[in-house]
């Protein structure tokens, strides 16, 4: 399972930076919404925010490793982990992710990297982190949402940590009678001692060694992919993309002017849909239940895109292209497909 290096990578750097001037400035003289004033403003400040929160958790992911301390951050996870034949390191991931996704990915694929995780692992892990990314996001959307749809938003939360919980339940399952039982076993002693002893000038050391090149191959790919995102985004296509969704699922199966209000706000921005079926329940337009469902069916048509545009360039920087892409879009189906059961079971039941 040997992992292919770049041998030139501040090359290929330069070839993505000359690439990304290309695109820019095609774009400026291209779009009239466009100027060289409003990129720095929308791109540049956002794309270096980007990249720096990439180093730090590049950078927390080997130190994290270099000092030993994936068993010890895995205690909490160990059983569940154990169960689905994940390992500590993939335990050690899933608790990162409570505090941030991207040292969390980070983790992942330097273990992948070094062959101390396999593909199907790193896999797996990655989905079920999606549990803990859903309670880090939790304390902004919670205070917003409730005050503006009350008991809707509620079971809204309720059936999507539902959603969470299920696809976390059905993968670690999925792990463990699909995974060989030595998937999850504990390191050798020679190991375990080795990263214990490592002193601070080696880990400074092994940061310098590696962190560099690693990050040259993150900004490879980040660069010109969020810029082709933005781009796109500016033109529109992620707006039309989202609206025709929304209007032809709300014309299909939800043929009402006031739910079709709900998901086109939704749609067009988090805040709004909330602020949209808080209004039409309060008035006595839309019941508890329709509300649940409107939002339910936003969250469906309007995440996926979201995550193609704002963590696409990230995710195929950190796992290369081809793995990122592959991580992003079953993730999503994963979500979709899981929301969509709960909501028909709440939509029968409820």
């Amino acid at each position: 399972m040997a992992r292919k290096k770049a041998k030139h990578p501040y090359r290929a750097l330069a070839v993505s930076l000359g690439l990304t001037v290309i695109m820019l400035t095609a774009g400026v003289y291209g779009l009239e919404t466009l100027s060289w004033t409003t990129t720095a403003k929308r791109l540049i400040r956002p794309l270096l925010r980007l990249l720096g929160f990439i180093l730090v958790g590049l950078m927390a992911g080997q130190v994290i490793e270099a000092l030993g301390w994936t068993r010890a951050l895995a205690i909490a996870a160990r059983p569940v982990f154990r169960f689905g034949r994940l390992g500590h390191r993939c335990g050690a991931a899933f608790m990162a992710a409570f505090i941030s996704g991207v040292t969390a990915n980070a983790m992942l694929v330097e273990f992948y990297r070094a062959q101390k995780i396999t593909r199907q692992q790193l896999f797996l892990t990655n989905f079920i982190n999606q549990f803990p990314a859903f309670f880090l996001h939790l304390p902004t959307t919670f205070f917003i949402v409730v005050p503006l749809t009350g008991r809707a938003g509620l079971l809204y939360f309720l059936l999507t940590f539902s959603a969470a919980l299920l696809r976390t339940l059905l993968l670690l399952c999925y792990g463990h009678f699909r995974l060989p039982p030595s998937a999850s076993a504990l390191p050798a002693p020679a190991e375990t001692r080795s990263s214990k002893t490592k002193s601070f000038q080696e880990i400074i050391a092994g940061v310098r060694r590696k962190l560099p090149r690693r990050m040259t191959m993150v900004a490879v790919y980040v660069i010109p992919i969020y810029v082709a995102v933005f781009l796109a985004n500016t033109m529109g296509w992620f707006a039309f993309t989202q609206d025709a969704l929304a209007h032809l699922v709300v014309s299909s199966f939800m043929p009402v002017e006031s739910l079709s209000m709900v998901v086109l706000s939704f749609v067009a921005e988090f805040t709004s849909g909330f602020a949209a079926a808080g209004a039409l329940m309060d008035a006595g337009v839309l019941t508890v239940k329709q509300t649940v469902l409107a939002l339910l069916i936003g969250n469906i048509l309007a995440f996926p895109i979201r995550a193609l545009r704002h963590q696409l360039p990230h995710y195929m920087g950190i796992f290369q292209p081809k793995m990122g892409t592959q991580l992003l879009v079953m993730g999503q189906a994963l979500r979709v497909g899981s929301l969509i059961a709960i909501g028909a079971v709440y939509f029968l039941v409820g």
